[in-house]
């Protein structure tokens, strides 16, 4: 796969993901809190990779008992432990903060990618990595804002970004040995497990048998359209991308977040969330230039 799909693919995996408040919203309303709903996503994403590869390619549900860390580490230190902080933050201060303080993700991504994989900082990311940060925080809003956080829960702020870099960097590890789709399926298995142990299973079941609110069809979107379709694609795109490259292009998704609450549930919008709206933009497209194209502008 050459560089422009595999970027491609990311952008359209970010795309996906911004666009999980259609459906988180009618899950809470049908009743669901935020963990059960995280456990939902990633059965259905387990579930349905597993049924598709029993009947196309069982091969690749073969894995080495040994590397089983490496699931471990895209399941529940990656997706689960990022899942209960960014909730928990959201739970107990500002959403905008919350997603601010994700967004710090690029960050370690590049920092983590230069310490394990010898990756190169260049001039370019960081340059594409300072747009998407003060891209961030004016679309989140936080400039002008009044929230006050304490210690701890800045510190689980900042660890949401730290777990979410680490699919990158987990991914990167497994890629290297089994197929996009393997890493996906076996991600889920993990995160599903650890996600339903923390669950009120019972709950889930309950209100999905009732089909309060069309809770069955949400519940299948989001486990289809936001988990597993976005996480095969930017597994395809991580796999021939730099991890840094590949973090920051995802930041894509609070863009799309952004423009589904101003034009599907009425956010407020402003200025400020416009520009910072186009910096990530801005920063996608640095990165998505070919190195060639840089060069030439350059000269």
């Amino acid at each position: 796969m050459s560089t422009s799909r595999a970027t491609i693919c990311v952008i359209a995996a970010a795309t996906l993901w911004g666009c999980i408040s259609l459906f988180t919203r009618a899950l809470n309303t049908a009743g669901l809190d935020s963990v059960q709903i995280t456990a939902i996503r990633m059965t259905v994403g387990a579930v349905g990779l597993g049924l598709l590869l029993l009947f196309t390619d069982r091969e690749k549900f073969r894995i080495r008992l040994r590397d089983l860390w490496m699931f471990f580490g895209t399941g529940i230190v990656s997706l689960t432990l990022f899942n209960l902080c960014y909730f928990t933050m959201v739970q107990h201060s500002e959403p905008s903060i919350a997603v601010v303080l994700l967004y710090t993700s690029p960050v370690f991504v590049m920092l983590m990618s230069a310490l394990f994989f010898k990756e190169r900082i260049t001039p370019r990311k960081l340059v594409a990595l300072a747009l998407t940060m003060a891209g961030c925080v004016l679309v989140a809003g936080v400039l002008g804002g009044s929230a006050q956080l304490t210690p701890l829960l800045l510190l689980i702020g900042i660890a949401s970004g730290f777990f979410y870099a680490t699919y990158s960097i987990f991914g990167t590890v497994a890629l290297r040995r089994y197929h996009p789709l393997t890493m996906a399926f076996y991600t889920f298995v993990m995160a599903a497990a650890c996600s339903l142990a923390l669950s009120d299973c019972g709950q889930i079941v309950s209100t999905l048998a009732a089909n309060t609110n069309n809770a069955c069809w949400y519940a299948l979107g989001i486990g289809i359209l936001c988990t597993l379709l976005p996480y095969i694609l930017y597994n395809q795109g991580l796999k021939h991308l730099e991890p840094s490259r590949a973090g920051i292009l995802a930041t894509a998704e609070p863009v799309v977040g952004s423009l589904i609450g101003i034009f599907v549930f009425g956010d407020s919008t402003g200025v400020l969330k416009l520009v910072g709206m186009a910096l990530i933009l801005t920063s996608v497209v640095v990165l998505s230039l070919p190195e060639s194209t840089m060069k030439r502008q350059s000269r």
